[in-house]
Parts: structure tokens; sequence; C-alpha cells
């Protein structure tokens, strides 16, 4: 609601795409500080938060989705991606939404 750039990690600790999607992530955020000074980073755990209202209301469907939201205005998202040029592509959205 504030208007920040939000990156949400729809993630299971079980889930080995989602460790993938991490990796990428982490290493991604060490190359480049300005995605971490400018956007938000939300890990949100499948196991718990499955059946939330957020879920349902982004129509989440699966864990291993990664959404970049301005406000409440969806920019992008990934399901089950793992490439490291599709993660940055989505990060890059997210980036240039947060400093425009």
């Amino acid at each position: 609601a504030s208007g920040k750039t939000v990156f949400l990690d729809f993630a299971a600790s079980w889930c080995g795409t989602c460790a993938a999607q991490a990796r990428v992530l982490g290493r991604l955020k060490s190359e480049n500080p300005a995605y971490e000074e400018n956007i938000v980073f939300v890990r949100v755990d499948w196991d718990q938060y499955r059946s939330a209202d957020i879920t349902r209301r982004l129509s989440i469907p699966r864990r291993s989705t990664l959404v970049v939201l301005k406000g409440d205005q969806e920019l992008g998202r990934l399901v089950a991606g793992t490439r490291r040029a599709q993660i940055k592509e989505l990060m890059d959205v997210a980036l240039g939404a947060a400093t425009a």
C-alpha cells in the first residue's frame, strides 16, 4: 500500500526448484547491491501461507513462484523458472519500477 516495489518469493524449504531460485537470487543480489537497496524482498513460506489471503488474491498456483508488485499492481511473475536470465529479467523489472 505504501507504493514500494516488493519481490515476493513463494517457497518451501523442501522444494528443489525453490532452492535453485534462491541460489540465483542470492548471486544476483551480491553482484548488484542496487537490488537490495531499492527492492523489498519477502520470502513467503509456502507451507504456512499457501491458503493465505495474499496467496489467493494473487492467484499463486504453486511454490517456486516469484512475483513483483509495485503497490497493488503486479509487474511480473515467474512460475518454477530457475534460469538466471529469467530471474534477472524479473529483478530488473522490479529495480526499474523502484527507481523510476
